[in-house]
């Protein structure tokens, strides 16, 4: 009994001590979403190594497994009600012209439940709806709501990296770009409002990380899209499966480098995937956005099929350049680790992961 307790505290801290290392690989990188998981099993573990294990070593397989559930508190505790919020909420009438509200849903390639995804977009009437992992059968299904969203940038794939945006809204400038790596799309366009002011919209779709792999397509996606909203002059929204959750160092790099806000800090986890699996789930369906704008509400949706829960987010731009609050700017460390990950995916050669998961 000592030796298996003592060989699970190895392992646990283990893992957690590799969550830290700054390497682009799937294998380090995987170890930083269950955290929640781990923080419960560290606490578990706990309680029965100091009931079960009869050794002087009880006390310490019970002090290095609640070492393990330190550190994982301390990465997830921002997301905790008790930390404040990033995201300013809105506090102006909710029917102002400056509002938007934008749906976004990874509707699993496999999943053929069209109707469900239809019927929820008109039910919530969002402003923007984007999909991602759209096929042919998908954007078939998906036409009826150009009847009341006649703005739309449609790109199937059969590699489950399609996307498509459906939008009331007007939309100008608007771009399918490929960041990093073949066949992975991102949607760029700027999006007037009722107000007739506008912002950048910018939706993502980067690769997984997997334990066999390297992360750097996922990584250099993320950087390329942060310095793209940094330079930009229009106040922008990043929304999509950013296949990363919301505490690692990845995302919070991303944020530094683009100097936008997660509004899901100080207000909970609204953990998105894995839909299916009650207790194996974690935040990667992510919106960030500038500092220009308030926060009017953010809902997770029912589940409608997919591995992934829709989100819904609803905003409103309520200042200038001039009056936001930005967070700090990103340093020299942060530019020059962004331009590493870069240079690591310029050498890469090879299909996105995941290309066929879903055939």
């Amino acid at each position: 009994m000592t030796i298996l307790f003592a060989a699970l505290t190895l392992l646990l801290l283990a893992a957690s001590g590799i969550s830290f290392l700054r390497i682009s690989h799937g294998f380090v990188r995987v170890f930083s979403f269950p955290r929640l998981q781990i923080l419960g099993l560290a606490l578990i573990l706990a309680v029965l190594a100091l009931l079960l294990v009869d050794s002087p070593a009880r006390d310490w397989i019970a002090g290095g497994l609640l070492v393990v559930a330190g550190i994982q508190a301390a990465c997830i505790a921002q997301f905790l009600p008790l930390r404040r919020v990033q995201s300013k909420r809105y506090e102006g009438r909710p029917d102002t012209p400056d509002r938007v509200s934008i749906l976004s849903y990874n509707v699993k390639m496999s999943n053929r439940r069209y109707l469900d995804a239809v019927e929820l977009v008109q039910q919530e009437r969002p402003d923007i709806a984007l999909f991602m992992e759209v096929d042919d059968g998908w954007a078939k299904a998906l036409e009826d709501l150009g009847e009341t969203m006649p703005h739309v940038v449609s790109k199937p794939l059969d590699n489950s990296y399609g996307m498509i945006l459906y939008s009331q809204l007007p939309l100008a400038d608007v771009r399918v770009a490929n960041l990093v790596m073949d066949d992975v799309p991102s949607i760029i366009c700027e999006v007037e409002l009722r107000s007739g002011r506008s912002f950048r919209l910018y939706g993502v779709h980067p690769e997984p990380p997997v334990p066999y792999a390297d992360s750097a397509g996922r990584d250099a996606e993320l950087v390329r899209v942060a310095r793209l909203v940094d330079e930009d002059d229009l106040p922008a929204i990043v929304c999509g499966d950013l296949n990363d959750v919301a505490w690692s160092h990845t995302t919070r790099h991303f944020q530094r480098i683009s100097r936008l806000l997660d509004p899901r800090v100080g207000r909970g986890f609204y953990n998105t995937f894995d839909a299916r699996y009650p207790l194996l789930r974690w935040p990667l369906d992510h919106l960030f956005h500038n500092a220009r704008f308030d926060l009017i509400s953010m809902r997770r949706l029912r589940h409608i099929g997919s591995d992934h829960f829709p989100m819904l987010f609803a905003l409103a731009l309520t200042r200038d350049a001039e009056g936001a609050d930005y967070p700090a700017e990103a340093n020299g460390t942060d530019r020059e680790e962004a331009r590493a990950i870069v240079e690591d995916a310029e050498e890469l050669d090879r299909e996105a992961i995941g290309s066929d998961w879903e055939k």
